[in-house]
C-alpha cells in the first residue's frame, strides 16, 4: 500500500521501516558505499543543499569518521552547475557520491525542482565538479505531508519519510524507501536481531538475510504501528479525496493567508509582518503551505518568536517557532552570519530556548502550516489573532487597503481554494468585555516569632556599605509594600506582613504542588480555578490550612512525612527532576473534588540535592550552593507599585473600564511588591539590599498568559497580555528575578514590610533574562 502511495511497486524500490525520518537518514549514512580519502580509487563525497534538516546535515557527522568529505551546496550554485561537465575521459569513473536536498523546504516551504533527480543522476548537473556516479537523496518528509510524489517519474534513490507527518499517527514510525538498483550496493556493519541468516558466536561468521528490507530492520519492529497504517492510509483518501486535493486545499489556505498578512500595514504604512519566502505564493508546484515571518512593530523592529508565541496560546493558536532544525534557511533568510551563530552561542542562546532577540536581532522566526484538516476559518482566526495583537483602534480608523479593510468573514465559499472575497473579513475581532473584581482573596498575616534583639542588632549591623545605590536616579526611599509567598505552586497568595527566609527563599513558599494522576504538575494554565485555593500557613501550629468555596477546610502538617518518598516529578514547570513525596489520599481527594479531576498533592523533600539553573545564575556567587523550590526560574520574584501604576493607566485605557490597583498586583503574583520613586527603574539593577538580606538580579520575568487570569474569579481575559505587550514594546516582561544566600546566623533571616530597599545599578552590562514564564 505505501508503495501504491507514491506510485510504485516493489519491482523498483523496497521499503525499510525505521523510528523515523532521523534514523531513516542515518541508515542511509552509515550504509552508503562510500570511498574514503587515501585510498588508490577517487574518494566519496557527501554534498546536501544548506536548506536541509539538522537531520540531513547531521549525517556529516558520520561521513567524517569513515574520512568523506562533505560539501554544503546552496541553491544558485546548483542552478550553475551545468557548468560543472565533465570531459569525455572521466565520465567513466564509478566513484559513488551522494547528493541530499529536500522536497519541501520545512523552514518557508520552498519546493525544489523533482527534476533536479534525473539531472544529476544524468550528469546534466553536479553538485561539485568531480568525476564518479551520482545518487541522490531525497528528503521528503515534509513535501509529501500534503503534496503527492510520483516514484515512477521522480525516481530517487533514497526516499526517508515519516507517515506521522501524514496522518499525525503513528509518531515513532517511518521509512525508507531504496531503490533496488542500489540495495545490494549498501554495507552494513552492525547485525541485529532478525537480520541474520546464520552467524556463529565463537567465530568472526556472518552471512546477512537475502531481503533487504530484513536486513536492514534490527530487532523487532513497530508492527502493530505498521499494520495501522493501511487505515490510516484508507481515511486519509475517504476523508479528502487523494493527495492531489490536499495539495489544492492547503495551498488555497497559505495564498489567502500570505495574501492578507503581507497586505497587513499600520497607521503610518510600515507591514506589520516581515514573510521569509523564496515565492510569491501563486503555484503550488513551487510553494507548500508553509509561511515563515516575523512581527514587526510599527518601528520596522523584529518583535521576538517568544513573544509571538505567548500571544498565540491565548487564540489557541499553536505556532512553531526558532530557527526549525535548519539552521541554513534560517541563517539565509534572516540574514545570520557563521559569527552570530557562534557570538550567539556564547550569548546563552541554543536551539529550542525562547532567545529570541540578540542585540536586537532575531534569533528565529515564526512558522504556520496548514495540514488537510486545517481549514478557511483556521486561516481566519490566525489573521484576527495579528490584527488584534497589533493593530490598534487608532490603526483601524486610518483607511487600509481594500483586501484588508474588512476580515469578518459573514460566510465561508463553497469554493474556497478561490478565495477571491477576502474583503468580508472584519478587522478587529469583538472582545467580550467583564466585569473586573476588585476584592482581594489574600490572606494576609503576622509572624509572631522575632529573634533576640542582641542578633537583631548584628543582622541590621551586617548591611554592607557597597549596597548604597549608585547613581540610582531621585533621592526618594523605597520601601516593601507587600510581601506574598504561593505555599502550593499555582494556588492563591497568602500574603504576609513579615516572614522568615529559608535555603529557597520565603520558608514554604512553592513547598507544595497539585499534579495530574500521571504526576504532571498542573498550573493556572490548565486549570484557572486553583487560583481560588487559598492556602495559609499557621507557624505556631505547623500547619497549613486549605481552604476553598464550598469546601471544608482541611489542614496539612509542615512537618515532613518521608516515609512515603518517591520520585515523581520531572516536567517544564519543574525545569529539573526534583525528590518530592505524597501527601496522602485525603488531600488528594479533596483536590480531585474541587477540581473536578483526579489530581494529587505532592510536597517538595527537604533533603533534595540543589538544584539551579545556571544560564540564570550567571555572576552569581557559589551559584551551586543556590537552592530552588518548585519555582521556575529564581528564589523570588519582585514587581514595583509605580510600574503597575503605569500599566494600569494602559490596561485600563484599552478595556475603557477602570481598574484597581490591588487586582493588578494579585495577576502578577509577585513575592515581593516595593515602591520605587520611578516605573521600571527596577530593570536597571544588579544587586539590591533589603534589610540585612542581600539579592542579586537574575533578570526579568518574561510573563505569560496566567495574567490574564482573574486571580478571585479563575476567568481569563487575554487583553492583559496583550496589553502588557503593547505597552512594553517587543517583550513581555515584567518584574525582576531575585536570588539570595542565607546568611549563617543561628536564627533565620526575616523579611518584613517597611524594609529599605537600597539598590545598586547595573554596570552597562545585559543580564541574561530566563527563558520561561513565572509560572
Amino acid at each position: 500500500r505505501i508503495l501504491q502511495y507514491f506510485h510504485t511497486t516493489a519491482e523498483d524500490y523496497t521499503i525499510i521501516f525505521t523510528s523515523g525520518c532521523t534514523a531513516a537518514l542515518k541508515l542511509v549514512a552509515e550504509a552508503f558505499p562510500w570511498i574514503p580519502e587515501g585510498t588508490k580509487q577517487p574518494s566519496s563525497r557527501f554534498c546536501y543543499l544548506t536548506d536541509s534538516h539538522t537531520s540531513v546535515v547531521g549525517m556529516r557527522g558520520i561521513t567524517a569518521s569513515m574520512n568523506v568529505l562533505s560539501v554544503p551546496i546552496k541553491q544558485k550554485e546548483i542552478l550553475l552547475s551545468e557548468k560543472n561537465r565533465l570531459p569525455a575521459e572521466e565520465q567513466n569513473c564509478m566513484t559513488p557520491h551522494l547528493f541530499s536536498y529536500p522536497a519541501q523546504s520545512n523552514f518557508s516551504g520552498t519546493k525544489y525542482p523533482l527534476s533536479w533527480i534525473q539531472d544529476i543522476k544524468s550528469g546534466k548537473l553536479r553538485p561539485i565538479k568531480i568525476p564518479g556516479k551520482w545518487f541522490v537523496l531525497l528528503d521528503a518528509a515534509s513535501y509529501v505531508s500534503s503534496s503527492p510524489l510520483d516514484l515512477g517519474v521522480h525516481q530517487a534513490d533514497f526516499i526517508p519519510i515519516s507517515f506521522y507527518k501524514i496522518f499525525g499517527f503513528p509518531t515513532g514510525l517511518g521509512a525508507l524507501l531504496v531503490t533496488n538498483r542500489i540495495a545490494p550496493l549498501l554495507r552494513k556493519t552492525y547485525f541485529g536481531g532478525g537480520t541474520a541468516a546464520a552467524y556463529l558466536a565463537g567465530e568472526d561468521f556472518y552471512f546477512p538475510r537475502k531481503s533487504i528490507a530484513e536486513r536492514f530492520e534490527d530487532g523487532t519492529v513497530s508492527f502493530l504501528d505498521i499494520i495501522a497504517l493501511k487505515h490510516g492510509f484508507d481515511v486519509l483518501e475517504k476523508l479528502t479525496g487523494g493527495m492531489e486535493k490536499i495539495k489544492q486545499h492547503t495551498f488555497a489556505l497559505a495564498h489567502y493567508t500570505y495574501t492578507v498578512l503581507s497586505a497587513l500595514k499600520y497607521a503610518n504604512g510600515a507591514p506589520v509582518v516581515r514573510i521569509y519566502s523564496d515565492t510569491d505564493f501563486s503555484n503550488p508546484d513551487v510553494q507548500g503551505p508553509i509561511i515563515n515571518f516575523n512581527v514587526l512593530d510599527d518601528n520596522g523592529e523584529v518583535i521576538g518568536f517568544s513573544q509571538v508565541d505567548k500571544m498565540a496560546s491565548l487564540y489557541n493558536i499553536h505556532v512553531r517557532t526558532g530557527c526549525f532544525c535548519n539552521t541554513g534557511a534560517c541563517q539565509m533568510h534572516l540574514n545570520i552570519s557563521n559569527g552570530d551563530i557562534q557570538r550567539n552561542l556564547q550569548a546563552g542562546h541554543v536551539c529550542g530556548d525562547d532567545i529570541d532577540l540578540v542585540d536586537g536581532r532575531p534569533t528565529g522566526s515564526v512558522r504556520i502550516s496548514f495540514g488537510y484538516m486545517s481549514s478557511f476559518e483556521d486561516a481566519q482566526t490566525f489573521l484576527k489573532f495579528i490584527i488584534a495583537t497589533r493593530l490598534s483602534k487608532s490603526d483601524t480608523e486610518i483607511p487600509f487597503q481594500s483586501s484588508v479593510t474588512k476580515l469578518m468573514t459573514e460566510s465561508v465559499p463553497d469554493d474556497h481554494p478561490s478565495f477571491n472575497n477576502t474583503d468580508k473579513l472584519s478587522l478587529i475581532p469583538r472582545i467580550s468585555d467583564r466585569e473586573l473584581r476588585n476584592n482581594s482573596s489574600a490572606t494576609k498575616t503576622t509572624v509572631s516569632w522575632q529573634p533576640p534583639e542582641a542578633e537583631a542588632e548584628s543582622i541590621r549591623a551586617a548591611v554592607s556599605e557597597t549596597a548604597v545605590p549608585t547613581c540610582r536616579r531621585g533621592g526618594k526611599p523605597i520601601a516593601v509594600t507587600n510581601i506574598y509567598l504561593y505555599p502550593i505552586k499555582s494556588c492563591s497568595a497568602f500574603e504576609v506582613t513579615e516572614w522568615p527566609v529559608g535555603n529557597q527563599g520565603l520558608l514554604y513558599d512553592r513547598n507544595w504542588m497539585v499534579v495530574n494522576q500521571n504526576g504532571v504538575c498542573v498550573t493556572q494554565k490548565q486549570e484557572p480555578r486553583l487560583c481560588l485555593v487559598n492556602p495559609s500557613i499557621d507557624l505556631k501550629k505547623k500547619v497549613m490550612v486549605i481552604q476553598a468555596e464550598g469546601m471544608d477546610p482541611i489542614s496539612v502538617s509542615l512537618e515532613e512525612d518521608t516515609g512515603k518518598e518517591a520520585v515523581i516529578c520531572e516536567s517544564k514547570v519543574c525545569s529539573h527532576r526534583v525528590k518530592t513525596y505524597d501527601c496522602g489520599e485525603r488531600i488528594a481527594d479533596w483536590f480531585s473534588l474541587f477540581l473536578g479531576r483526579p489530581c494529587r498533592l505532592i510536597r517538595q523533600s527537604s533533603d533534595m540535592k540543589n538544584r539551579s539553573n545556571q544560564k540564570n545564575t550567571k555572576g552569581l556567587a557559589s551559584a551551586t550552593n543556590i537552592s530552588l523550590s518548585l519555582v521556575n526560574e529564581a528564589q523570588y520574584l519582585l514587581i514595583n507599585v509605580a510600574s503597575i501604576l503605569q500599566l494600569k493607566e494602559y490596561i485600563s485605557a484599552r478595556l475603557d473600564e477602570p481598574l484597581e490597583i490591588e487586582e493588578l498586583i494579585r495577576r502578577f503574583r509577585a513575592n515581593i511588591v516595593i515602591s520605587a520613586p520611578e516605573s521600571f527603574e527596577e530593570e536597571e539593577w544588579a544587586e539590591i539590599s533589603i534589610g540585612a538580606l542581600q539579592f542579586q538580579v537574575v533578570g526579568p520575568c518574561s510573563r505569560c498568559q496566567i495574567i490574564c487570569i482573574d486571580q478571585q474569579s479563575g476567568e481569563r481575559n487575554k487583553e492583559f497580555l496583550q496589553s502588557l505587550s503593547a505597552a512594553r514594546g517587543r517583550k513581555t516582561n515584567f518584574g525582576i528575578y531575585l536570588m539570595n544566600q542565607t546568611s549563617r546566623s543561628s536564627f533565620p533571616d526575616i523579611l518584613s514590610v517597611g524594609s529599605q530597599v537600597l539598590p545598586v545599578l547595573k554596570e552597562n552590562t545585559e543580564i541574561q533574562p530566563p527563558t520561561s514564564s513565572e509560572e
